[in-house]
């Protein structure tokens, strides 16, 4: 099982340095968009500097990284655990960076969930982020 920190290194490196993000920005309004550009570029330049000042040589794996370099992705994950695991104040900043991005995501998510109940029905929607909509119905029989 993997501990927590290493799951939040990982998902803050991917958020940082992949451009499998970029699909959801590019979905999103052009204000948001560039408000999760600009937070993403601030977390990439908050690791980046963490990194250089903590490990010799980290540089190239940055750059990797920033290319989309699986292999290198992977090294910055485990340098930033190490980081996470010992500067607690560097890991609320880049955490609160990540929950920043989410919000702006979240709030600029203006898909439709339009739902109209007839006939005595009761349902709900819940919104499932990357995964589409659950919906629950329930159905009550009239009473004669």
């Amino acid at each position: 099982m993997t501990d927590p920190v290493s799951l939040s290194a990982k998902a803050i490196a991917t958020l940082a340095f992949t451009k499998a993000f970029e699909k959801t920005v590019e979905k999103l309004t052009e204000t948001a968009g560039d408000k999760i550009d600009q937070l993403r570029k601030k977390m990439r330049q908050t690791i980046w500097l963490k990194l250089r000042s903590h490990f010799n040589k980290v540089e190239p794996v940055l750059n990797g990284a920033t290319q989309g370099k699986k292999a290198d992705l992977e090294k910055v994950t485990d340098y930033l655990r190490v980081v996470m695991d010992e500067d607690s104040e560097f890991t609320a900043e880049v955490q609160a960076l990540a929950q920043q991005i989410h919000a702006v995501k979240v709030q600029s998510d203006n898909s439709s969930m339009n739902q109209n109940n007839y006939d005595n029905g009761h349902a709900s929607q819940i919104r499932v982020e990357n995964r589409g909509t659950i919906g629950e119905l329930h159905i009550k029989p009239h009473s004669s």
